[in-house]
C-alpha cells in the first residue's frame, strides 16, 4: 500500500488550518516540501511543543512526503524565537535532506503565501495554490500524523493549547471529541465567570460560549477571555451592526490596505476599496468586491490596522461570499510584485498582543504530561474540508480504539473518522457520534 492510501485510511487532515484531506494534497508532484511551524496566533504554543516533543517524527513524515511527491528538498519554517523547537528540529534534520528556515516573529508569518515566498522566494499566482510553484505545505503536526499513518496508526488525538483566562495555561494532548470544558479543567479552571472561547485563536478563530463543544482534528487551541474583554465585544457585534458602523464612519484612510500582508506581497487586496461597497446602493459592488478575492482573512486590518476600529476583514468575508454565490472569478492582475516597504510593515507579535489587550495572558503554556481519557466523547462527523462522514456505527455498538466509525460518501471530499478510545456508541445522528468509554 502506498503512502497516499495509508494517509487516506488514517483520516489525516490539515492539523493547523482548514482541514484539507492530506491524502489529496500529497497525491501530486512537487520540488519542495515545507513544514509550517510559524504558529503566529498570539498566546498559542502547540506547534512549538509538537516540534520539541516529536522532531524526529516530523522529519520522518516530511521525508515520506518528499518521496511520495518527488521533492528534492524539505524545509521546516519555524520562528527563531522558539529556541527549544529550533534546537530540536535542527538536531533531527542532521544528515537528512531537510533543513530549518528561521522566521521572524511577526503576524501572519504562517500564511501560506507569505511562508512560501519567505522560504523559497516564489510568489503563488493569484487564486493559485503552493503546488503552482512546485511546493507542498503542511502543518508540522500533519507531518507527524503522516509518519503515524505510514505505521498504520490513525488520527485519534489532538494537541492544542488552552490559554487566556485560565489558572494554568497549558498545552495538552487529548482524544478527539474531548470537551473544551474538560480541557479547561486540566488548565486549572477558569478565572472568569462569563467566558467566551476563541477556538483557533484570537485573530482567525471562531467564538463560542459553549464549553461542551468538542475538540476536532483542526483545533489548534482555545483562548478564553471574559465576555467584557474588548476583543470579545468586537467579535460579538452582529454583522449588520459591523457593516452599519463601516458605512457611516470609514474615511478611506487606507491603513487596512497598507498593513495587509497579501497587499504587501504584491497581491491586489485592498480592504479600503471593499469598505466602499458598504455604501453602494446601485451598481459597482461586484467590481469592488474583487479587491477581497485574495484576502487571507488574517484579521490584521480589523483588529490592528484600522484606527476607527471598523470591520474591513468582515467586509472582505462578505465580498468573497458574494463572489462565490455569483460565481465571479478573479479578473485582476496576475503578476504580483512585493511592496518595497513589505519588510518594514511586519507587525511583531508583542505589538499585536498589546493592541489586543492580552499582554497579561501572554505567558508560557507548558506541556501537560498526563494521560487524558474522558468518560464521554462527542465526535462531529465533519472534521475536515468537504462533506461530513456517513456514520458506520449505530447506538449500542461496541468499538475498539482506532476502529473506523465514519467515512465520507464515495467520490466525496472528506476524511475517515476513527474511534479515539474503546467504548460503546450511545447516540448517532447526522451531525455527531457520542461515544462512551466501556
Amino acid at each position: 500500500m502506498n503512502l497516499i492510501d495509508k494517509v487516506r485510511l488514517a483520516g489525516v487532515v490539515g492539523a493547523g488550518g482548514g482541514g484539507f484531506p492530506t491524502h489529496l494534497k500529497i497525491n501530486s508532484k512537487a520540488q519542495t516540501v515545507i513544514a509550517n511551524g510559524a504558529e503566529c496566533e498570539p498566546l498559542l504554543h502547540k506547534d512549538a511543543v509538537v516540534m520539541e516533543e516529536s522532531a524526529a517524527e516530523l522529519v520522518r513524515g516530511m521525508q515520506l512526503t518528499m518521496e511520495a511527491v518527488g521533492a528534492t528538498q524539505g524545509i521546516i519554517g519555524v520562528k527563531a524565537k522558539k529556541a527549544h523547537a529550533v534546537e530540536a528540529v535542527t538536531a533531527a534534520c542532521r544528515s537528512t535532506e531537510v533543513r530549518v528556515h528561521l522566521l521572524g516573529d511577526y503576524y501572519p508569518a504562517g500564511d501560506e503565501f507569505d511562508l512560501v515566498y519567505n522560504v523559497t522566494g516564489k510568489l503563488i499566482p493569484p487564486g493559485g495554490l503552493p503546488l503552482n510553484v512546485g511546493v507542498v505545505v503542511n502543518n508540522v503536526e500533519t507531518f507527524i500524523n503522516i509518519a503515524a499513518a505510514h505505521d498504520g496508526r490513525p488520527v485519534t488525538h489532538k494537541m492544542l493549547t488552552i490559554a487566556g483566562a485560565v489558572k494554568s495555561p497549558t498545552t495538552l494532548k487529548v482524544p478527539l471529541g474531548t470537551s473544551f470544558r474538560e480541557c479547561i479543567e486540566h488548565a486549572g479552571g477558569l478565572t472568569t465567570d462569563d467566558p467566551v472561547l476563541m477556538v483557533g485563536g484570537l485573530m482567525m478563530g471562531q467564538h463560542t460560549d459553549n464549553l461542551d463543544a468538542p475538540v476536532t482534528k483542526t483545533a489548534t487551541g482555545v483562548v478564553v477571555l471574559p465576555r467584557t474583554h474588548h476583543v470579545i465585544e468586537r467579535k460579538l457585534k452582529p454583522a449588520k451592526v459591523q457593516a452599519g458602523i463601516g458605512k457611516s464612519a470609514c474615511d478611506q484612510c487606507r491603513y487596512c490596505t497598507e498593513y495587509c500582508p497579501r497587499y504587501l506581497l504584491g497581491y491586489a487586496v485592498e480592504p479600503h476599496q471593499v469598505m466602499r461597497t458598504l455604501a453602494f446602493t446601485g451598481t459597482g459592488a461586484d467590481h469592488y468586491n474583487q479587491w477581497a478575492a485574495m484576502c487571507c482573512a488574517c484579521g490584521l486590518c480589523t483588529l490592528y490596522a484600522c484606527p476607527e476600529e471598523l470591520f474591513p476583514k468582515e467586509a472582505c468575508d462578505d465580498a468573497k461570499a458574494v463572489m462565490r454565490s455569483k460565481q465571479i472569478k478573479w479578473t485582476g492582475p496576475m503578476n504580483p510584485k512585493p511592496h518595497p516597504m513589505a519588510d518594514g510593515r511586519h507587525v511583531p507579535i508583542k505589538t499585536l498582543a498589546k493592541k489586543l489587550h492580552v499582554l497579561e495572558y501572554d505567558v508560557a503554556a507548558p506541556r501537560l504530561n498526563k494521560d487524558i481519557s474522558p468518560r464521554q466523547l462527542t465526535l462531529p462527523l465533519k472534521q475536515s474540508a468537504g462533506t461530513p462522514c456517513l456514520p458506520g456505527v449505530k447506538p449500542g455498538d461496541r468499538v475498539k480504539s482506532g476502529q473506523v466509525i465514519g467515512e465520507p460518501a464515495p467520490q466525496s471530499l472528506g476524511a475517515i473518522l476513527h474511534a479515539p478510545l474503546a467504548g460503546i456508541v450511545r447516540a448517532v445522528n447526522t451531525q455527531e457520534i457520542i461515544l462512551e468509554q466501556a
